[in-house]
């Protein structure tokens, strides 16, 4: 099975800490954040990755160079940044053939299994599949609204003035090859705030309290060190 994991942000918000280095290579307790995400893609038998990178993307070559790998990785550098549905477009062909692939956001430092959700997707009739986890700040994220028994998603917004709940999408889930008839001949960017509103009726959401953090700021890149820690022992 193939993923594309996202790894192209500018990190502005982190900076100075991204002054010279990429947001994915943010060391978590010493270990790049990119390096969690490829031993967990690893764990879970994920045979290739593409990771689209462009901000000091040759740091990024260079430290995939240094990692001792067990899944083909194919790095695709964006001149201008394409933005995530903008992504997805561009490489098509790296997913022809699959049924479903995973869609992920190297941002999030996670301990979820992402056998767990591709299971899940497989039992629904679903476009998209993504975990949702409990946020104190729905107005930071992006929201759903889904039947409790199903998970079916009943509404999303992405960053809501008034949210509607406090479950948050993870940037973590399953697509079925069958996105891009929906996204063909269609200039999108973001795939939160541009391809999820439009196939609402299509997605389906699993719910977890596993641990998830979208590390966006500094105060969460301090936070989820300490938490990290503690997991980890």
């Amino acid at each position: 099975m193939k993923a594309f994991l996202l790894a192209a942000g500018l990190g502005t918000r982190l900076r100075p800490i991204t002054d010279n280095i990429p947001k994915c290579l943010i060391p978590i307790n010493g270990k790049p954040l990119l390096y969690i995400w490829l031993d967990l893609l690893e764990q879970e038998g994920i045979e290739e990755v593409l990771i689209n990178v462009h901000y000091l993307g040759y740091e990024i070559d260079k430290a995939i160079t240094a990692r001792k790998n067990f899944i083909k990785i194919h790095l695709f550098y964006e001149e201008k940044l394409l933005g995530s549905a903008g992504t997805l477009i561009r490489n098509k062909d790296f997913v022809k053939g699959e049924e479903n692939f995973y869609f992920l956001f190297s941002d999030n430092l996670t301990n979820v299994s992402l056998k767990e959700i591709y299971d899940f997707h497989k039992k629904k009739d679903s476009l998209f599949t993504t975990y949702a986890y409990y946020t104190d700040v729905p107005f930071r994220k992006g929201i759903f609204e889904f039947d409790d028994k199903s998970g079916k998603v009943i509404s999303f917004e992405e960053k809501p003035e008034k949210p509607k709940s406090n479950l948050a999408s993870a940037g973590i889930g399953v697509l079925n090859y069958g996105i891009f008839n929906y996204i063909k001949n269609l200039k999108f960017e973001d795939f939160s705030r541009d391809v999820m509103p439009r196939i609402v009726d299509k997605m389906y959401v699993l719910k977890t309290k596993k641990y998830i953090k979208d590390i966006g700021t500094k105060e969460d890149y301090l936070t989820a060190q300490k938490e990290w820690m503690l997991i980890k022992s």
